[in-house]
């Protein structure tokens, strides 16, 4: 193979083992519920028809968006798996506000994730309260403010193939297998980011920035944007960080499900360039916010 020898060579080198490493355990880790994501997702498209919405959701928009955001509780599943769902739920009509409330709790507030959380702190049970109080907040927060400032316009949903004249499971194999190639290769381009990033940032420089409260929540917030741990295995990475307080590591596990370089990369994917740097940073500020504020309340 061209540059065979030279790729053995380079791969040889400790941090290009350590880059292969992450980018492969973001990637492993993800797929499964990039998968069970797609699928939904399609199953969505295909089989759910408009009125089940309408008879599930308020017909307010305002309230819509908590009913959404805590209907994050019921999906088993990561931040892989709830932007596809995101994108279904607003091609069949419903409010984009509801849709983002729930793409950005589901990942951090159902029960594998406050399971996982109660494990990995077990001296410290109110973790698994605030991370639950804080990740709501947060994500009905956004939804709230997309009713308010939000713009239709910014969201360009990608084509789909045409399915009239295709049976039901003919197009839910199509619609699966449209979704899965178009966010899986954004959940590439994310991981290849992280691993990169990762491999650049000395681990020593963790222990220095712990020392400052605020500096120290700015840093886990930006950390966890870096690594882009599913948020079913986040809480045990943020229990190992003992060197940082309760609330700086409360930021870690609220801001990651919400927004890291992978989901970025996803929802650049999934809802275009204008939404994607428009919500990305929005919703970073809303995360730490709503750490801050809970950690200083339960913490």
């Amino acid at each position: 193979m061209l540059f065979r020898n030279q790729l053995v060579g380079l791969f040889a080198t400790p941090a290009m083992q350590t880059w292969a490493t992450v980018f492969v355990a973001i990637v492993v880790q993800a797929m499964p519920f990039l998968v069970v994501g797609v699928v939904i997702s399609a199953l969505i498209a295909v089989y759910v028809p408009q009125s089940f919405f309408d008879r599930v959701l308020p017909k307010n928009p305002a309230l819509a968006v908590p009913v959404a955001g805590m209907g994050g509780v019921a999906l088993p599943g990561c931040e892989c798996s709830s932007v596809p769902i995101a994108g279904a739920l607003v091609r069949r009509g419903v409010t984009p506000g509801a849709a983002f409330a729930f793409l950005l709790s589901a990942p951090a507030i159902n029960p594998i994730v406050l399971v996982a959380t109660a494990v990995a702190f077990p001296g410290n049970p109110e973790m698994v309260l605030a991370r639950f109080v804080a990740s709501a907040l947060a994500a009905i927060a956004m939804g709230w403010l997309w009713l308010w400032l939000g713009r239709s316009e910014w969201i360009k949903l990608p084509a789909r193939p045409d399915m009239s004249g295709m049976s039901k499971p003919a197009a839910l194999a199509t619609t699966a297998r449209h979704d899965f190639i178009h966010a899986g290769g954004f959940l590439v381009v994310g991981g290849i980011t992280a691993a990169v990033l990762k491999v650049w940032v000395p681990a020593h420089w963790l222990t220095v920035l712990a020392e400052n409260p605020i500096v120290a929540v700015l840093a886990l917030a930006m950390l966890a944007v870096v690594l882009s741990i599913c948020s079913e295995a986040d809480a045990f990475v943020a229990a190992s960080l003992t060197q940082f307080s309760l609330s700086a590591r409360l930021t870690f596990l609220v801001v990651g499900p919400m927004i890291d370089l992978k989901l970025f990369a996803m929802q650049l994917g999934t809802f275009g360039k204008s939404f994607a740097l428009r919500f990305a940073p929005v919703t970073l500020i809303a995360s730490i916010g709503a750490s801050v504020l809970v950690g200083w309340v339960l913490l």
